[in-house]
């Protein structure tokens, strides 16, 4: 009989060395600021409510629900209507997932052993992140200083050398805000080896879009969420692309992840979807007005955004500085200096309502010697 293990030896730090692996270790928990108290500019949200007669609508749909019962596995009501809402080609399968999180997990839980996962950077970290949570080799490609463009020798090069089974590229890019040369993503598509992921996040802040050419590429895969048009809380993503991919996709995928309220709430929601519209269209306005405004002040330099959030890199004034400087004066925004490389100096101030902007200009002027 083997001997038992000495209880009274083992401590935690010993317990997760000997059973997790060393890419887990290695990793650091994904960080969420607390913003009570705070005006909320970090998180790149919809910051507008619904009206009172919606949301008393909206209850009325939640007391029907059966919360003893399962969901629908497969979300078919809802499934439909972003089939139709969002102009998803027929020809096209949909999978819905807990967020666009859980569908970047799903697209890299599906790979063979060691595979690569490519994507510029800076992007979106869970790209990253879940790629080396489930062991898989990510190799990250700096996007060009100048601009945030994607640098083509370079990928071309990682390309051919890496063979990379999935690729991803955010379109808009979070958090830079800009869009990639359409025609070095069409590039891209006809060098990839594997599935190419264009992460369609911001769509409601831009006109640009790949969904329409789904049919064009069996490689090309658009993943949407509707977190930012004003739907956080549900924790609702899609992605559309080939048929045959998206049933391999589905294997994967856990039953029942979309859960009944979200169903309900989604699809009550996107029957009313011009009043998103419409906020997402103020948004739009109040980046334009925030823009200009930014531009105003010396020593900092503003980047272009299609996103609904602004990058500014602090040219002359340390940015955790002014990071403190606003957190002080009641504004959260997103310090991203310590992500180092491109991102060095930089903060990013989600869009807000109009008060909230002004709100955010006045205390950057505080702070900047020439404000």
């Amino acid at each position: 009989m083997p001997a038992l293990p000495n209880t009274a030896a083992m401590t935690p730090e010993k317990i997760t060395a000997g059973i997790f692996r060393p890419e887990i270790l290695a990793l650091s928990a994904y960080h969420v600021a607390d913003a009570r108290g705070l005006i909320k500019l970090d998180a790149m949200e919809n910051p507008y409510d619904w009206p009172d007669t919606l949301i008393n609508q909206w209850l009325v749909e939640l007391r029907e629900s059966q919360l003893n019962r399962y969901p629908d596995p497969q979300a078919r009501e809802l499934t439909a209507t972003i089939r139709q809402v969002m102009h998803i080609p027929d020809s096209s399968g949909l999978l819905l997932g807990n967020g666009s999180d859980e569908i970047i997990q799903l697209l890299i839980m599906a790979l063979t052993d060691n595979s690569v996962v490519l994507a510029p950077e800076p992007s979106f970290v869970m790209y990253a992140q879940i790629s080396r949570c489930l062991g898989h080799r990510y190799q990250g490609m700096p996007l060009l200083a100048k601009d945030f463009a994607l640098d083509m020798p370079a990928l071309r090069e990682a390309i051919d050398r890496h063979r990379p089974a999935l690729i991803f590229l955010a379109y808009p890019n979070n958090p830079t805000g800009n869009l990639f040369d359409e025609q070095d993503m069409l590039e891209i598509l006809r060098l990839a080896p594997g599935l190419v992921i264009i992460d369609e996040a911001y769509a409601p802040f831009t006109d640009a879009s790949f969904m329409a050419k789904l049919p064009e590429f069996p490689n090309l895969l658009v993943m949407r969420t509707v977190s930012k048009m004003g739907l956080a809380g549900l924790r609702l993503g899609y992605i559309a692309g080939s048929r045959k991919i998206i049933e391999q996709l589905d294997k994967v995928r856990l039953p029942y992840n979309i859960n009944t309220l979200s169903q309900i709430s989604a699809e009550f929601a996107l029957s009313h979807k011009a009043l998103f519209d419409r906020q997402t269209g103020e948004i739009r306005r109040q980046r334009s007005w925030l823009n200009e405004q930014l531009h105003t002040l010396t020593g900092i330099t503003v980047y272009p955004s299609e996103a609904n959030f602004i990058l500014f890199r602090c040219e002359e004034n340390p940015a955790q500085s002014i990071f403190q400087g606003l957190k002080k004066q009641g504004i959260l925004i997103r310090n991203l200096h310590p992500q180092d490389g491109l991102l060095q100096h930089c903060l990013r101030v989600t869009v807000g309502k109009p008060e909230e902007n002004q709100t955010f200009i006045q205390a950057l002027k505080n702070i900047l010697p020439d404000g």
